[in-house]
C-alpha cells in the first residue's frame, strides 16, 4: 500500500490508510455527507486486515473527519458553521417529551425544475432545476412533522448523494459552506388530502399548523422554502421575544 502526505511507507498500515483517506477527503473524492467504503470493502481493496482498517477510520471519527451511523455505514463530515437555530427558525417546535425516540423518514428525494412559483421564492428562473424533498418525522413510531422542502441544484449539487436520514438539509448547506441566518416563516391553519393525512395518521378533516418558511443564507439569497405540516396534538411552540430598545 502506497504512503500519502507526511506519513511514509514504513508507517503502520493504519497510519498510512488514515492519510489516504483523508486525502480523498480533502480532494472531494469522498465528498461531505456521502458514505465511503465499508470497512470489509477497504479492507479487499488495499489488503489490509480489518482491524487495521477499524483504526484508521476510528482515528478519522476522532478528528471529526468522519461519522460512523449504526446499521447504515460511514459518513464524511464537512466543515461546521454554528449558527443560533432557534433566531433562524422564528418558532422553536418542542417534542412533547424530548427523551422519547425520533425518526425521519425521506419519501421523495428528486429533482425537479421550479417553475413560476418556487422559481420566484427561490430567485431563480422557471427553468432552473430545484430538489423535491419530502419527508415525515416520528416520535415514538408515531408521525408527527410532514415537511415538504424546495433547495435550489445550484447550491447543493451533492444533495442527491447525501442520506437525508442521517445528515438534515441544514446540515447538508453547511458542508458547502452556506450559513443560514435568517427566515422569513407564517403559519396558518389547514386541511392535509387524504393521502398525506395517512402518512400523518390522522383525520382529513382535522386541522393540522402549516408553517411556510423561506430561509436565507448571510449572502441573502434564498436557500430553501419548506412546507411543514404538524399535528397540533403532538406539539407544543415556544415564541420569545423582546421590547426593542
Amino acid at each position: 500500500m502506497r504512503s500519502e502526505g507526511a506519513v511514509g511507507p514504513k508507517s503502520p498500515l493504519y497510519l498510512q490508510l488514515r492519510e489516504l483517506l483523508r486525502n480523498k477527503i480533502e480532494s472531494g473524492e469522498y465528498p461531505p455527507g456521502t458514505a465511503i467504503p465499508s470497512v470489509g470493502r477497504l479492507a479487499e481493496t488495499y489488503g489490509i486486515h480489518r482491524l487495521s482498517v477499524r483504526s484508521a477510520v476510528s482515528a478519522l471519527v476522532g478528528e471529526g473527519l468522519l461519522k460512523a451511523v449504526q446499521g447504515k455505514g460511514i459518513f464524511v463530515l464537512g466543515e461546521k458553521l454554528e449558527q443560533d437555530l432557534e433566531t433562524v427558525g422564528g418558532f422553536k417546535l418542542n417534542m412533547l417529551d424530548k427523551q422519547k425516540k425520533s425518526d425521519t423518514r425521506v419519501l421523495i428525494k428528486t429533482l425537479r425544475t421550479a417553475g413560476t412559483v418556487y422559481g420566484s421564492l427561490l430567485g431563480y428562473p422557471p427553468e432552473a432545476r430545484i430538489y423535491y424533498i419530502k419527508q415525515v418525522s416520528y416520535v415514538d413510531d408515531e408521525p408527527v412533522f410532514l415537511e415538504e422542502t424546495y433547495i435550489p441544484e445550484a447550491l447543493v449539487p451533492n444533495l442527491k448523494d447525501i442520506d437525508l436520514g442521517v445528515f438534515s438539509v441544514y446540515e447538508a448547506c453547511e458542508f458547502y459552506g452556506i450559513q443560514v441566518v435568517r427566515g422569513e416563516q407564517s403559519l396558518e391553519i389547514t386541511e392535509l388530502d387524504p393521502m398525506d393525512a395517512r402518512l400523518l395518521n390522522t383525520d382529513p378533516k382535522r386541522g393540522v399548523l402549516a408553517f411556510r418558511c423561506v430561509s436565507y443564507d448571510d449572502q441573502d439569497r434564498a436557500v430553501e422554502f419548506t412546507r411543514t405540516y404538524t399535528r397540533g396534538d403532538r406539539c407544543t411552540f415556544n415564541v420569545h421575544y423582546q421590547r426593542e430598545a
